[in-house]
């Protein structure tokens, strides 16, 4: 009997997912497939959008309808047909959530396991009694701490912290705390209708009347006055004068708490924060454990000790325990200890494989980059020996040092021993090269792209000309800087402390563009986006932007304050900061690229000098979709509605009234250029640039973005649905807007992930132009054709955690790749070797 060869492929048919072309497609299983091409082709349309969509969606039509619910469910693919696809496991980039409770333990299961171990066969006092494993947690009522409640800091609220100016009076905002806005200004009136005096300043209050101000408890209801002095509001109130309305007192203290525990907005919390001085809980000192949890030794550590180690530390202890419990005479501690301890180890080994010793158990998911927290999960499935399945994976060579991206690949050449398919969506050379079969998707982003160019060995895409892949993979031409910039100047730092940085002393080249290089978890981070961007912020007495992903479910112990170090000499020559990172630009789909970067105003005004649109009297503000005079009233600009369905996830569906296009048909019956408004936002950047390149000063904002490679996104992309390598672009684009003095520091965190070696092209174009500026261009980065064609070179390292941290190489290029102690410099020796 004939074998059909094409049993064991997965066969996609009529695939149009976003700009998917009608495509289809023949992929092998138990292979590692790598799907290929620029930012924007459509590579992660095909891997996650299609296939991965496809595959949950069989999988979740077989579970209840009410645990479906539990899932977070991607929506229905557009596609025709798949046959022979097998279960998946998706393995995304994203962030951890912002709660401080989510660890390394807890996203691995490690906790588990160690509070099982303590439970079981930890030595306990005398006379004490057991402990079951969810004592030993800080988020249960049995294990937490009652003075923190498993926090590890208290705070408290003092007269000093709400009051940091007792000279001004309560009329010149003297209690901080309060808002400031119009809810500020209420409390301040309602104190002139009690009778307190607002006009004296506040240390001149007697005692009983501040403390009653900050901290009662009470709520009093009454008159209020607002503009009238408090001579006039007495006799308002004496004549019982209608008052224009009824104020209720909240003391500052109260109102504090309130705004922390029930705001829905977390900027507020932030605000509020600020007043609150937190300190290590003196009852658990920090570990967030009862004491009785804490009295159990295991190894001669408590839990919280042993949380804190590294994983590498964790596997040399656990290593001598996991050899207990294998004779016939073990007694059940004996057996328990060496069972879980070897459980333990054998997750450990995996983390390790992946460069992840440097973590512990206890570091929080807020903390990690969102490579970390990958490269977590995939260690976590290594482990879990599942057959049959595909693993989808985001870029995880993101964030990795080459040295660290041989380890993985090795990880993924396990899970593909175990009988397991896996799809990579990938730019990094390395990997691509790793692959048992390449898909090409393209030619180029967006709506020019969605083809697949090529599916098939790696070894037959050297063939494909029109592939940008092909190009980098096996023509590759090396660039290095040839005539590196003469620095302008030094920024000396001195006596440098932030997690393993220890009293560090490094010089920061003014004018050029250095790039921090070193392995995964040495410290370039630290030393770059924290030390670095910390201490100059201060210096230039510039606050740094309040990001809401800083908010935590608690209070906590100021990170900054284990930042040490000042600045000696080179602040006087910069005049600004500007970091550039890879949070989101927006929280909601109301921001976009067009209104982020400013374009989306210039945009309006053109619509509002359409001459039906000055007949009308239409302003600027008639075109956003923010405002109720131009937006839909029916989805109030949000361009779609929610159905709710019973035992289901809610659907959001187009808004039958607008269509989708967000605004009223009176606003879209104004046309520019042969389009009304809800068309030009959804224009790609590419398309924009040909509509509106008559118009200088859109055209410029429009080409920025194009030339950071954004070419493919949409106008009115919503900020949600735009990764972290875009939302870092984006910025980048809009700082670029502006006009260049040539004295600011620009601060980049691996601005290279998720882009095509192509895009890496166009990219640096823009970093050398804000050098040859006169500015100061700073990144963190592996990517090999970055740090070829940088001015200096900082390496960190050697090693990573507690065996990095230290200044291995400080210099131009050509002397990293001579640099014996460096891990950096045997790959950029190799990349200027062609190799």
């Amino acid at each position: 009997m004939a074998i059909d060869k094409r049993s064991n492929m997965i066969r996609v048919r009529g695939a149009r997912e976003n700009n998917l072309k009608d495509i289809n497609l023949d992929i092998p299983r138990d292979k590692l497939v790598v799907f290929t091409g620029v930012s924007g082709s459509g590579k992660s349309s095909l891997a996650f959008g299609t296939l991965y969509a496809e595959a949950q969606r069989r999988y979740l039509e077989s579970v209840s309808p009410y645990a479906r619910r539990l899932f977070n469910q991607m929506s229905v693919p557009d596609v025709d047909t798949i046959d022979g696809l097998p279960p998946a496991v998706a393995l995304q980039q994203q962030r951890g959530g912002t709660s401080t409770r989510s660890s390394v333990g807890s996203v691995t299961t490690l906790s588990n396991l160690m509070r099982m171990l303590f439970s079981r066969a930890g030595d306990y006092p005398e006379h004490q009694g057991m402990i079951y494993a969810e004592g030993f947690s800080p988020n249960t009522p049995q294990g937490a701490c009652p003075e923190c409640h498993g926090l590890g800091s208290v705070f408290e609220i003092t007269e000093s912290t709400m009051v940091p100016n007792d000279q001004l009076t309560i009329r010149e905002r003297a209690i901080a705390s309060w808002p400031l806005a119009w809810q500020g200004q209420n409390q301040r009136d309602i104190l002139v209708s009690m009778g307190y005096n607002v006009d004296i300043p506040w240390k001149d209050l007697p005692k009983k009347d501040r403390e009653w101000i900050l901290f009662t408890e009470e709520t009093p209801t009454v008159p209020v006055y607002p503009g009238f002095s408090p001579k006039e509001t007495a006799a308002a109130i004496k004549n019982k004068r209608t008052p224009d309305y009824m104020g209720t007192f909240i003391g500052a203290k109260p109102y504090i708490l309130k705004t922390f525990s029930s705001s829905q907005s977390e900027l507020m919390k932030k605000r509020v924060s600020q007043y609150m001085r937190s300190a290590i809980c003196p009852l658990c000192e920090g570990k967030r454990l009862r004491k009785e949890s804490l009295s159990i030794k295991f190894d001669g550590k408590d839990i919280a000790t042993i949380s804190s180690l590294s994983l590498a530390e964790l596997a040399i202890i656990f290593e001598k325990h996991a050899k207990s419990g294998k004779d016939k005479v073990s007694t059940e501690k004996q057996i328990v200890t060496g069972r879980i301890s070897s459980d333990i180890l054998s997750r450990i080994k995996v983390m390790l494989e992946l460069g992840l010793g440097y973590l512990s158990m206890e570091r929080t998911t807020p903390t990690l980059s969102p490579g970390e927290l990958q490269r977590l999960r995939l260690a976590t499935q290594v482990h879990s020996n599942l057959f049959g399945v595909i693993y989808v994976l985001d870029e995880p060579s993101a964030g990795l040092h080459p040295a660290d991206t041989r380890a993985l690949l090795g990880i993924l050449d396990k899970l593909k021993a175990a009988g397991n398919t896996i799809f990579v969506v990938e730019h990094e050379l390395e990997v691509i090269k790793h692959a048992d079969w390449i898909i090409d998707v393209g030619p180029m982003a967006g709506d020019q792209g969605g083809y697949i160019l090529y599916s098939g060995l790696p070894e037959g895409l050297k063939k494909v000309k029109e592939s940008q892949t092909s190009a980098f993979l096996f023509n590759q031409e090396v660039r290095k800087i040839t005539n590196p910039r003469i620095p302008t100047g030094w920024l000396s730092i001195t006596g440098g402390s932030r997690h393993n940085l220890k009293n560090l002393n490094i010089d920061f080249p003014l004018g050029v563009m250095t790039c921090v290089t070193g392995i995964s978890g040495s410290g370039k981070s630290s030393l770059v986006s924290q030390l670095l961007v910390e201490l100059v912020a201060n210096g230039l007495h510039q606050k740094l932007e309040a990001q809401p992903e800083d908010i935590t479910d608690g209070p906590q112990i100021n990170d900054t304050a284990s930042i040490k170090g000042s600045i000696t000499a080179g602040l006087e020559q910069l005049s600004r900061l500007i970091v550039v990172d890879q949070r989101p630009i927006g929280r909601t789909p109301r921001s976009n690229l067009a209104t982020y970067t400013g374009l989306f105003d210039h945009v309006r005004k053109r619509f509002a000098e359409v001459p039906l649109a000055k007949k009308r009297k239409y302003d600027a503000g008639r075109f956003s979709f923010n405002v109720a005079k131009g937006r839909c009233p029916h989805c109030l600009g949000e361009g779609f509605v929610m159905v709710e369905l019973l035992f289901l996830p809610s659907v959001y569906t187009p808004c039958p009234t607008c269509k989708g296009t967000r605004y009223n048909a009176d606003t879209l019956e104004v046309i520019y250029k042969g389009k009304n408004i809800a068309q030009v936002l959804e224009m790609t950047v590419e398309e924009a640039c040909i509509f509106f390149d008559e118009d200088p000063l859109i055209y410029r904002a429009l080409d920025i973005v194009r030339e950071v490679g954004l070419g493919y996104l949409k106008l009115g992309q919503a900020a949600t649905e735009l990764s972290g390598g875009e939302a870092q672009r984006i910025k980048l684009a809009t700082e670029l807007q502006k006009g260049q003095k040539g004295s600011a520091i620009y601060i980049l965190d691996e601005p290279t992930t998720g882009l095509h070696p192509a895009d890496v092209e166009r990219l640096l174009i823009q970093l050398h132009k804000l050098a040859d500026a006169g500015n100061t261009v700073v990144l963190v980065e592996h990517d090999m054709q970055v740090i070829a064609q940088s001015d200096w070179l900082i390496d960190v390292g050697p090693g990573a955690g507690d065996a990095g941290g230290k200044i291995i190489y400080t210099g131009t290029l050509d002397g990293l790749a001579k640099c014996k102690n460096s891990k950096t410099a045997p790959f950029i020796a190799n990349y200027l070797n062609g190799k």
